[in-house]
């Protein structure tokens, strides 16, 4: 029998994708979020899951849209960061779930990832739909730094 965080994660095109569906009740989102490093952590990375809240009560549209922004983010950085780090946190904040992903990578510029017509769509529907449930999303990032990606989602 194979292990939940086992190999049911792949690199298509540099995508994150689950061969199976999550079961977050099993996982947890902290341990839907760590079985897709895989591919980041076979390639060498540095993956560090920091959970200071384990065990939080997320309702299931947030657990769902957290989970699918990690996967976004993390696809990113298998395909673009060449980060030798990453480190995933995911917590309470303030009445919100915090999610904060971030790489030791080459950076990007923000802006025209943000505006450029053929570039940063995952990015732009990543805020979209954090935006469509209350939450914020900041991103920051640098060649000297790195990138940090932080989403917030209210809890109530």
């Amino acid at each position: 029998m194979k292990s939940l965080l086992s190999d049911e994660v792949v690199a298509v095109r540099g995508v994150l994708t689950d061969t199976h569906p999550v079961d977050f009740h099993a996982l947890g989102v902290a341990g839907a979020i760590y079985r897709i490093t895989l591919p980041l952590r076979e390639s060498g990375t540095t993956v560090r899951l920091e959970t200071p809240h384990h065990g939080m009560e997320v309702d299931e549209k947030s657990a769902i849209l957290l989970y699918r922004a990690a996967q976004e983010l993390l696809s990113n950085i298998y395909k673009f960061a060449a980060a030798s780090a990453v480190t995933v946190r995911l917590g309470c904040v303030s009445h919100a779930v915090q999610l904060k992903v971030t790489d030791d990578g080459g950076g990007f510029d923000v802006r025209t990832a943000s505006t450029g017509r053929h570039s940063g769509m995952g990015l732009r529907l990543l805020r979209l739909a954090v935006g469509t449930e209350g939450g914020e999303m900041t991103i920051d990032s640098s060649a000297a730094t790195g990138t940090c990606v932080t989403i917030t989602l209210p809890l109530d």
